[in-house]
């Protein structure tokens, strides 16, 4: 009975004792070729409407609830910045498939472009689950026994310019998520699957991603689209919602042709002309905007307007 005591008392003392379980979170920039760039961002202003694409899931496990959780947890974690309008998962899914177009993080430079236009968009944000996997390890001893869990997700995004479809980042982050625990003579865990750690872990790599996506983002001059003009005033794609304020002055600039690569037929950017300038006179809601011209000849529908530097 004494040996059988000191046993307990040993395990004790090394913390089997009991049913507690310990969790341990990680995000790490993963292994690449290069280390991405971290940015600062030069513009502020207003806040930039994007869009974030249901991620590809390129992995075995989790089928396609893993890509529409990431882009969930991407979206929240944008949202939480207050440097975003996120356009709504189901308006996007809406268009592509409207547009006949993919449906997944696999989009390409003119679909890009194309969504841009149509939802006024700055930047959409794509992206893969390169890597995921659970392991579960353990011991099982003549009292005690314990139980370690660990997730690891790789996840891979690109940013790009919702204006010309080009790429403006792309960057790879790592979440690692563990759970250990243990038990002893029938007191405590039995240590049973832990479905929360595969949730951890993939917001762990999409965290480790937002700071550099926002940077990335805000980098370039704030730009909205006017939709109509009409009886001297010119009404602009961003309203109360953006943070536009009254008294703002905007450059405004004629978009002409396409410039595409010769040989794959992606948009390189478009022929682009400064016409004048506008101020923001007042509000017309959440979405709009209206302003009247200040420098240079009155702007058609479809023109760009960017912040002054």
């Amino acid at each position: 009975m004494l040996k059988k005591f000191s046993i307990v008392a040993s395990l004790a003392s090394l913390g089997f004792f009991g049913c507690s379980a310990s969790t341990s979170v990680k995000m790490k920039q993963d292994v690449s070729a290069n280390v991405t760039e971290k940015v600062e961002s030069k513009y502020t202003g207003p806040r930039r409407r994007v869009g974030v694409v249901d991620f590809e899931n390129k992995t075995a496990y989790g089928q396609s609830r893993l890509g529409q959780a990431a882009s969930d947890i991407l979206i929240t974690e944008l949202v939480k910045t207050g440097k975003f309008i996120v356009v709504e998962r189901e308006k996007m899914q809406r268009l592509m498939e409207e547009q006949k177009l993919g449906l997944t993080g696999a989009i390409d430079s003119n679909t890009a472009a194309q969504m841009g236009k149509i939802l006024g968009l700055n930047a959409i944000v794509t992206g893969a689950i390169s890597n995921f996997g659970v392991r579960t390890t353990g011991s099982d001893y003549l009292i005690a026994q314990s139980k370690r869990q660990e997730a690891t997700c790789t996840v891979d995004i690109r940013v790009v310019d919702a204006e010309t479809g080009q790429i403006l980042s792309a960057d790879s982050g790592k979440g690692v998520s563990k759970v250990s625990s243990g038990g002893i003579l029938g007191m405590g865990t039995q240590g049973s699957y832990a479905e929360s750690i595969e949730g951890d872990a993939l917001r762990a790599a999409i965290s480790e991603l937002t700071v550099n996506i926002t940077s990335q983002i805000n980098k370039k001059p704030w730009s909205c689209r006017i939709p109509q003009v009409a009886d001297g005033k010119v009404y602009l794609s961003a309203g109360t919602e953006s943070g536009l304020t009254v008294g703002q002055k905007l450059k405004v600039f004629s978009q002409g042709t396409e410039i595409k690569d010769p040989d794959t037929g992606l948009v390189l950017g478009r022929e682009e002309a400064e016409i004048g300038e506008v101020e923001v006179v007042s509000h017309a809601g959440e979405k709009l905007s209206v302003a009247k011209v200040i420098k240079g000849r009155a702007p058609q529908k479809g023109d760009l307007c960017r912040l002054l530097d």
